[in-house]
């Protein structure tokens, strides 16, 4: 190994990893906070969902077209009129409170006005999602640290190489972490919105 020039290569690809998992990282949270029911409705909160179809559990997403008819109110239209049952199954036993009325082609689901204090529950749930989110970067970081001070250890890079890979680093991951503190934020808004 050359020791008296540090390989770039190395420190790129420990930093380009970093970034990668970080990424997936903001992505699941955008995953999980459109989960998260808002003053409107989404059809993303049907997006945990699945009902029973020819004997498999089937996402909702698979076998339904979502009409948002006005702010509380979805049409959920079936690809199979067949599997309409186990749709309205499927909505009737969700934690979403809702209480889907079927008239043969398709279901709408009213979604209950939010009350305040379920506005605070979910501003809870929200923000607890979003620490795991930050916990989740902050060990991306630790673990790309560590292999950047193993290089230094083992003499690979240089002290510089490895310093300035840790600023880049951090600058990293502060990226990543006020990505998620602004989805939390825009989140929050939404919630506390009437």
């Amino acid at each position: 190994q050359n020791t008296d020039k540090g390989d770039p290569f190395v420190i790129e690809e420990i930093l380009a990893e970093a970034g990668e998992k970080m990424e997936k990282t903001i992505e699941a949270t955008k995953t999980e906070f459109a989960k998260v029911r808002t003053g409107r409705v989404n059809p993303a909160i049907f997006s945990g969902l699945t009902a029973e179809y020819y004997g498999a559990p089937t996402p909702l997403q698979q076998l339904v077209s979502f009409n948002v008819e006005d702010a509380r109110t979805v049409k959920i239209v079936p690809f199979d009129v067949t599997a309409l049952a186990a749709i309205e199954k499927a909505l009737r036993d969700s934690d979403l409170g809702v209480n889907p009325s079927n008239d043969g082609a398709a279901i709408r689901v009213v979604m209950p006005e939010m009350t305040a204090e379920r506005r605070k529950e979910y501003t809870k749930l929200v923000n607890s999602k979003a620490e795991e989110s930050r916990v989740s970067i902050r060990n991306v970081r630790r673990h790309a640290k560590t292999a950047i001070d193993k290089l230094v250890k083992d003499s690979e890079i240089g002290e510089d190489e490895g310093a300035r890979a840790e600023k880049e680093l951090d600058a990293l991951t502060k990226k990543h972490i006020d990505q998620v503190d602004a989805l939390y934020k825009h989140k929050e808004a939404e919630l506390l919105e009437v």
